[in-house]
């Protein structure tokens, strides 16, 4: 029987401040970089893990008010921080210690619409508790 989880009522933090409020989403990408370690004699390629290579993407709502995305997310470009998204139920909480913080869209505006931005931590220890 199939079964799908989903997160009802998540806890998102960055750099320990709560943008819970403020986000939408939330991706964690955990994989390892491919090596190839195919041999002569071989009729099929082969591979092995190589690095780890983790990432976490969130959709917020831009709010420049003090202690939300803005204020929080500015600071931290160029930077690494932790990130976490919490099962507030009790559940897994996945953690993303050392991400580095490339870039951040200060301004994503449509007229008539709330404004948002897709932020991505990249790099760092990939953790489920």
């Amino acid at each position: 029987m199939a079964t799908s989880t989903y997160l009802s009522n998540p806890v998102v933090t960055v750099n320990s401040v709560s943008l819970t409020d403020q986000c939408t989403s939330a991706v964690f990408t955990h994989r390892f970089d491919q090596l190839e370690n195919t041999t002569f004699g071989k009729t099929n390629r082969s591979f092995q893990a190589g690095l780890n290579f983790s990432e976490v993407t969130l959709t917020l709502y831009q709010s420049y008010e003090a202690s939300e995305t803005y204020a929080t997310l500015a600071a931290l470009v160029g930077t690494t921080t932790t990130v976490t998204v919490a099962d507030s139920a009790g559940g897994d909480v996945f953690t993303l210690t050392g991400a580095y913080l490339t870039e951040m869209p200060v301004i994503n505006a449509t007229l008539g619409e709330l404004s948002t931005v897709d932020v991505t931590f990249v790099g760092g220890a990939y953790t489920v508790a």
